[in-house]
């Protein structure tokens, strides 16, 4: 792919998506968290039981302050400054009361809210909330079975030593807290815990298992599992994606472990199994003509990791390789998944939360939302929270 060619359409995807993402504030106004999915294309209020409508609660509510973050870092705009702000407050609150933080996601929910907020507006309040959930996240450490728990209390008979793909995602949050206070702790168990992961949930041909259990006291491997994926053995698209960008990302933290090398292996794994229009199906095992939905979002986070990828390769030509493949992916999903309204009020369109449990599909969702538009904000050249501060 000639890299100009993809300028001006993804010049035009970023503008688009800045425009959805003011519709949805506009119509929800600054106090309401959206759903995790929309509902017939558009977003509405948040409905988890026993929270109020709009309640800033499940793990999913980060994904839509970082994309105002993120939308005011790019204009500038103080409506946007402003509304960030309040949102990030009640993350603040949520901290502080405790609300809905039993489980791994405190780096979906801390890293795109408060990180930012302390980076790009020195918001009072923010860091210490950050450095709570990252105390919060290192307190879910097992060190006998050298494991974050990913889901449920700590002693919660069926999620006790389990972990998932998704994890390495959340660990960011561990390394900006050692950094910051100089802790090792932090580090430590980031490291254990994808050491573990790396052994028991990558396999050797670059697929991923969803979820992986552990005797929580010894430590042994149990078996593979999974939550969302078509079957235990099978290769959840979204999974996959937040192995690749997930590996890369903590690269950048832990050199030594050789994460790049595994993120890549990922990334071929991905690339090798999308269908002809490139928007990866909900399980990469399924047959690209079984009429099943695919999933934009799983593209968007590839999209990031691909860029990640590319950015920490020493080697010009694997650099231009694994650029060149996102910037296909995202003219993939500008071209037949970006929404515009008057039609649909979300950013990426033919999204899946959860298949087997008919959860958000063919809808977009709010990671496939934020992790979109940061890729079109790191063409831009703009700081992301998933990125080292300058």
């Amino acid at each position: 792919m000639n890299a100009p060619d993809a300028v001006l359409p993804l010049r035009s995807a970023l503008h688009l998506a800045l425009r959805q993402i003011e519709g949805t504030l506009a119509e929800l106004g600054p106090d309401t968290f959206p759903g995790d999915t929309s509902d017939a294309q558009f977003y509405g209020p948040r409905r988890l039981d026993p929270a109020a409508p709009g309640a800033n609660i499940g793990w999913t509510t980060g994904f839509w302050t970082g994309q105002l973050w993120l939308a005011h870092a790019l204009t500038g705009r103080q409506a946007l400054r402003l509304a960030a702000v309040r949102q990030t407050a009640s993350f603040i609150h949520r901290m502080n009361a405790g609300v809905d933080l039993e489980h791994h996601d405190l780096g979906f929910l801390y890293q795109l809210t408060c990180v930012a907020a302390d980076r790009l507006d020195a918001m009072p309040g923010a860091r210490g909330a950050a450095l709570h959930a990252a105390e919060r996240l290192l307190g879910r450490f097992r060190p006998q079975a050298g494991i974050i728990q990913s889901w449920g209390s700590l002693d919660d008979p069926l999620q006790r030593g389990r972990i998932i793909i998704d994890g390495a995602m959340n660990l960011p949050l561990l390394h900006w807290a050692g950094a910051l206070t100089g802790r090792a702790a932090f580090a430590d168990a980031a490291r254990r815990h994808l050491e573990r992961t790396r052994a028991h949930l990558l396999r050797p041909d670059g697929a991923t298992y969803h979820t992986y259990h552990f005797d929580p006291d010894t430590g042994a491997p149990l078996r593979p599992s999974t939550h969302q994926g078509a079957a235990d053995d099978s290769c959840w698209a979204r999974g996959q994606a937040w192995g690749i960008y997930g590996f890369a990302l903590n690269h950048r933290h832990l050199p030594d472990l050789g994460l790049l090398d595994d993120a890549v292996r990922m990334a071929d794994y991905f690339l090798a199994r999308l269908p002809h229009d490139r928007i990866a199906l909900w399980d990469l095992s399924l047959a690209h003509d079984s009429g099943e939905p695919r999933d934009s979002s799983a593209c968007a986070i590839a999209a990031c990791g691909l860029l990640e990828i590319a950015h920490q390769l020493p080697d010009d030509t694997a650099r231009r390789y694994y650029r060149d493949e996102a910037l296909a992916l995202l003219l993939a999903l500008h071209a037949t998944c970006a929404g515009e309204r008057p039609g649909c009020g979300g950013v990426l369109l033919h999204g899946v939360y959860h298949r087997a449990a008919n959860l958000g599909v063919d809808e977009a969702t709010l990671w496939g939302d934020y992790y979109y538009f940061e890729a079109l904000a790191r063409l831009a050249g703009c700081w992301t929270p998933s990125m080292p501060a300058a």
